[in-house]
């Protein structure tokens, strides 16, 4: 017999979520973690026919202790870098089990969940790999809190300009040790492999964008790929705990996290990226996002004028905010025409 759940591609509000909950009670998350938050609407959106991959990181040593874990779902630990060979693994194994007979042919997901030190510098290899197994079903996604959190707030390079953590930290001879631009990791996998279906920004302030993201690729079959956002109180400081949320609209809300997705191979701005885009709103100045966090606290106002600049050259010059640093003035120089 042949089992087929097909995900409603859309929900508009919480109430037409699944109300089960997959990730639940239990886990050791700080106060305000939003990658606690992404991994529950996650898991919300897969439902029980999922299985989950989780790297090393704070959502590995957060939620799976010794005997405990939070997750309601068959879960795997696989090392930090390895999310890409476990989940290509895992899609592959269950595939050839359903076309030998010994599963039933059903449709099952398989989630990787990796950090930003995971995914973006450790892993960066083996998940740029995955993503060129377009013969199996599975979705990478990435929590970016911006650092190496589970190891006490080491730099990554996730890590935004001028942002304090241990490893670039703020003195009297060099004021601003992290004077490198973010990498644009969801532009670079979905440029880099203009084969797979669906890739994704999103972040767990906005719950109904997210999970339908999430049921999005999972629905479209082939590799995926999803970038969140995670404010993090121990690491971007300076907040309560329970402005997480506020932080992350914040992000959204001044430019700096465009929220998009590129669904075979058609780009579109999401939410509130997409009603600054139109003119509908403006964006905020993003001081109101830096003076919100202590790892900012050192830089001056030309430090924040420079990033207020960055952001608008992305918003104003970029053909497509947030994902290609390529300008709309194009023309050949007069020596390429000789």
């Amino acid at each position: 017999m042949t089992v087929s759940i097909r995900l409603a591609r859309t929900v508009k509000d919480l109430l037409q979520m699944a109300q089960t909950e997959y990730f639940d009670a239990g886990h050791r998350t700080c106060q305000g973690c939003e990658s606690a938050m992404v991994l529950r609407w996650v898991a919300k959106a897969a439902g029980p026919n999922t299985i989950v991959i989780g790297a090393t990181g704070c959502m590995y040593v957060a939620n799976t202790t010794y005997y405990t874990t939070a997750w309601a779902l068959p879960w795997i630990h696989t090392q930090l870098s390895g999310t890409g060979s476990a989940v290509v693994g895992t899609a592959a194994a269950l595939k050839a089990l359903m076309e030998k007979g010994k599963l039933p042919s059903e449709k099952i997901n398989v989630i990787g969940i990796c950090g930003d030190l995971g995914c973006a510098d450790a892993g960066l290899s083996e998940v740029s790999n995955a993503l060129t197994h377009t013969k199996y079903n599975f979705l990478i996604l990435m929590y970016d809190n911006e650092s190496s959190a589970n190891t006490d707030i080491q730099e990554t390079t996730m890590t935004p300009f001028g942002a304090l953590t241990t490893f670039s930290p703020s003195g009297k001879q060099i004021r601003i040790m992290k004077y490198r631009w973010k990498k644009n990791m969801a532009a670079m996998m979905a440029v880099g492999h203009p084969e797979i279906k669906y890739v994704a920004t999103a972040m767990a302030a906005d719950p109904i964008d997210l999970y339908n993201k999430v049921r999005k690729a999972l629905e479209i079959g082939g590799p995926t790929f999803i970038h969140t956002l995670d404010p993090c109180p121990k690491g971007w400081g300076g907040y309560d705990p329970k402005y997480s949320h506020e932080i992350g609209k914040l992000a959204v809300e001044t430019g700096l996290w465009p929220l998009f997705e590129i669904e075979n191979g058609k780009f579109r701005l999401t939410g509130t990226s997409a009603r600054i885009a139109s003119g509908e709103i403006k964006r905020k100045p993003v001081k109101e996002y830096i003076s919100r966090q202590t790892r900012f606290k050192h830089l001056t106002d030309e430090d924040i004028e420079y990033i207020q600049r960055k952001v608008d050259e992305m918003w104003e010059k970029w053909l497509i905010p947030g994902l290609l640093p390529l300008t709309k003035e194009l023309p050949y120089p007069e020596t390429a025409k000789t």
